[in-house]
């Protein structure tokens, strides 16, 4: 991760020595307010939403390939779940990795692909086909692994449902508030529902 971290500055310093591009520190830390302005809620939620089902080594590793909502945490349940281990298990953490790295490498094999042959090929679909891949991949994805939850707990599905559907659509709420309560809410829900004895460990 340290080295990914340094490495990502490898372009900067490219632009620097080489091309005399460089930008002033207020600039640097202005540019880096605003995006943590927009993203700063994921740097909470994202580590302890996504650390009960990735385990340890599949949070490094899923925070350095990325896509974790919507490739590596759907790979990683779907492997538990195919395997029959239970959640929260050192098992379940070895299995969840292995998911991970199973996507990661089937990941960079369709990725070099499309990146090849990928525009040729839509191309040649229609325009309301390429519009729909563009459009509904993702909720798709992730209506897949709510899905995929919810079966799990179905007690605590309306609440997560709700929570967001509530702060956004009626409180008008800005996103990253939604995002942090829809996430602690939940927990805080199957919490009390856990000590009242409505759902089990």
């Amino acid at each position: 991760m340290l080295g990914a971290v340094l490495l990502s500055f490898t372009p900067l310093l490219y632009l620097y020595l080489v091309h005399g591009v460089s930008i002033d520190v207020a600039t640097a830390l202005r540019a880096w307010g605003l995006i943590a302005a927009i993203f700063g809620a994921f740097y909470i939620v994202e580590p302890v939403s996504f650390y009960p089902i990735l385990g340890l080594a599949g949070t490094y590793l899923s925070f350095l390939s990325g896509n974790i909502s919507n490739l590596r945490l759907p790979c990683s349940a779907m492997a538990q779940e195919v395997a029959g281990v239970k959640e929260g298990t050192r098992e379940a953490e070895i299995i969840g990795t292995m998911g991970i790295v199973g996507s990661v490498v089937v990941n960079l094999i369709g990725v070099t692909l499309c990146a090849l042959i990928g525009a040729w090929v839509f191309e040649m679909l229609p325009p309301a086909v390429v519009t729909a891949f563009r459009s509904f991949t993702a909720p798709a994805i992730f209506g897949a692994v709510f899905g995929q939850f919810a079966l799990r707990q179905p007690k605590l599905a309306p609440f997560a449902l709700a929570i967001p559907l509530v702060l956004l659509g009626v409180l008008k709420a800005p996103v990253w508030i939604a995002i942090l309560s829809s996430v602690f809410g939940t927990v805080l829900i199957g919490r009390i529902f856990y000590q009242m004895g409505v759902i089990k460990k």
